[in-house]
């Protein structure tokens, strides 16, 4: 039989031990807070003592010194600034509420709603592991994964992005073109984003950050900013943002997981939000930017492979869905919902394309390729025009389409 409504979420005898285990979590998640800002999209974003904050929680982390400053200067390439009136770069919803004290780190409150939608409480704020099938050698032959891992073809997401494969990869940056896409089902998230991922295809290692919309994690559909990590290709490890313990915060100016505003419209203005990761040479930890802003970091000894560098980087979109690669596609979209051929105030780009090896210096990479798990989904495009403009990388598509059922 139900019992009381709890905070408006009706029970029952057994769902009550799941509520005291939410009620634990929340509290594992939810460091006490030294200033709370309400924000107008409905977040609070708890001021936390940097040292009291999640990461220190993680067994591998317990006598970890904070590092609170890069060991070197990461390099940043700056943008020719004649266009920037026309390019102007998103900011965080929050921001607009308040800010965090020196000394403290903003952190976004998770709330028991948002771990009660969750498939479970171990897999709140996770990536499911990769689904995927033994491909054949024609799959083989075309699979982004080539030069990493030719055994393997994802049946439960999508992406289409710029890659480049190297040995030494310490760093990668871009700016990254903001948009609101249609994600269809709860169950449905879409990401632009970079990755850098050391280690065999099979079990990768990566950093990833961007934006994403994934209404079951954040109870909403507005673009996030969004960091995560794995070291065993999504099987066990990692997580988005502050959701489990590993990432280390530093900076008071952006919180991991508050929405970012505004975004771009078809033939409006264009926004975008500038990325940047670095390990750091002296540590190993990896570092990731905002801008300027420095972030936090994920410590080196989360990782065996990225400890020394990334071997991968890409650049681009992914859908996650039940409803890929089969009949009814997902109508879920990637970037801004156009096809990648629709160009600059149409579809969605990523600029400034860069990555660090050990020089330390920025450069656009040596070699790139373009990939799409499904063209006539969702699409990817590099518009080279020649030696003296910058290669702009366009990406993304509707889903579901005559040519996508």
């Amino acid at each position: 039989a139900a019992s009381s409504l709890s905070n408006g979420v009706k029970v029952n005898a057994k769902a009550r031990e799941t509520l005291s285990e939410i009620d634990k979590k929340l509290k594992l998640i939810n460091k006490p807070a030294v200033k709370s800002i309400k924000s107008e999209d409905g977040d609070i974003i708890d001021c936390v003592d940097i040292y009291k904050q999640p990461a220190f929680d993680y067994p591998a982390l317990k006598n970890h010194t904070i590092q609170l400053r890069p060991s070197f200067n990461i390099p940043s390439g700056k943008l020719d600034r004649r266009n920037e009136s026309f390019r102007p770069v998103a900011v965080q919803t929050w921001q607009k509420s308040g800010s965090c004290p020196n000394g403290t780190v903003p952190i976004r409150r998770i709330r028991r709603q948002d771990l009660l939608t969750a498939a479970s409480l171990e897999q709140f704020g996770r990536k499911f592991p990769e689904i995927s099938y033994a491909a054949n050698k024609t799959d083989a032959k075309h699979s982004k994964f080539v030069s990493l891992n030719s055994k393997t073809v994802n049946l439960d997401r999508l992406a289409a992005v710029l890659l480049t494969v190297g040995y030494n990869y310490i760093g990668a940056q871009a700016n990254i073109n903001v948009w609101c896409p249609n994600v269809e089902s709860t169950e449905d998230y879409t990401t632009a984003q970079i990755w850098l991922k050391g280690g065999p295809g099979d079990n990768f290692e990566s950093v990833e950050s961007g934006w994403m919309i994934n209404p079951k994690l954040y109870g909403d559909k507005l673009p996030r900013f969004f960091a995560y990590w794995t070291r065993d290709a999504y099987k066990s490890t990692g997580c988005f943002d502050l959701t489990c313990t590993g990432f280390v915060q530093t900076g008071t100016q952006i919180a991991l997981g508050a929405s970012i505003s505004p975004w771009s419209s078809t033939a409006g203005p264009q926004y975008y939000i500038p990325i940047a990761m670095s390990r750091d040479p002296q540590t190993g930890n990896w570092w990731l930017m905002y801008g300027d802003a420095v972030i936090g970091y994920w410590p080196g000894a989360l990782f065996d492979y990225l400890k020394q560098s990334a071997i991968f980087v890409e650049w681009g979109g992914q859908v996650y869905s039940p409803n890929v690669k089969k009949t009814p596609h997902t109508k879920t979209a990637m970037g801004s919902g156009s096809f990648a051929s629709s160009l600059y105030g149409s579809a969605c780009y990523i600029d400034h394309i860069r990555i660090i090896d050990y020089s330390l210096q920025l450069k656009y990479p040596q070699w790139v390729g373009t990939w799409a798990d499904e063209e006539d989904c969702y699409d990817a495009y590099n518009l080279i025009q020649g030696y003296t403009v910058e290669p702009v990388f366009f990406f993304g598509g509707p889903g579901q389409n005559p040519h996508c059922m």
